[in-house]
């Protein structure tokens, strides 16, 4: 379809920019919402989980929405989903990067969830090495994502799109 290809040749630039230049965009207010719910949800599992909380909320979602968007038989935006999935795990690496600097402004506490946890396995001296591999990985999940939704997009011609 027309709106498949339009949105796959926009989302080029947004995700060669999130792979060579990632910043906090509008994006991750909602990936803050989400992770802030992830830490209510799992703050009654223990101290550990309720840390992992915070990251796991904002991971959750994207996939969920894959899932739905992949049962519902609309692989496009499933795919696309992944493309959010690619830069949720982006944000969660600049976060994991900072647990020994700890700049970033924290929301409603004092307490740094990386932080907090690389310290107690011992690897908090890793942070930017680790927050390093993980852009990597996000960004691999991300093109991947976005290839899928080209794929998808321009793979079929137009008359077979309209039968789907």
């Amino acid at each position: 379809m027309l709106w498949q290809r339009a949105l796959a040749v926009a989302a080029l630039p947004y995700v060669v920019w999130l792979v060579f230049a990632y910043e906090y965009h509008f994006l991750d207010g909602v990936n803050l919402a989400f992770h802030e719910a992830g830490h209510l949800f799992l703050s009654f599992l223990g101290q550990t989980l309720h840390m992992l909380g915070g990251t796991l909320g904002q991971l959750f979602f994207p996939a969920a929405c894959a899932v739905h968007f992949w049962r519902s038989d609309r692989p496009f935006e499933a795919a696309l989903m992944g493309v959010w999935g690619g830069e949720s795990l982006m944000n969660v690496a600049r976060y994991l990067g900072d647990a020994q600097a700890q700049a970033l402004p924290l929301v409603g506490g004092h307490l740094h969830d990386w932080h907090w946890l690389l310290s107690r396995l011992g690897l908090l001296p890793w942070c930017e090495t680790l927050a390093a591999l993980l852009h990597v990985a996000a960004s691999a999940l991300a093109i991947a994502a976005l290839a899928l939704a080209a794929g998808l997009a321009f793979g079929r011609r137009e008359d077979e799109a309209v039968a789907v």
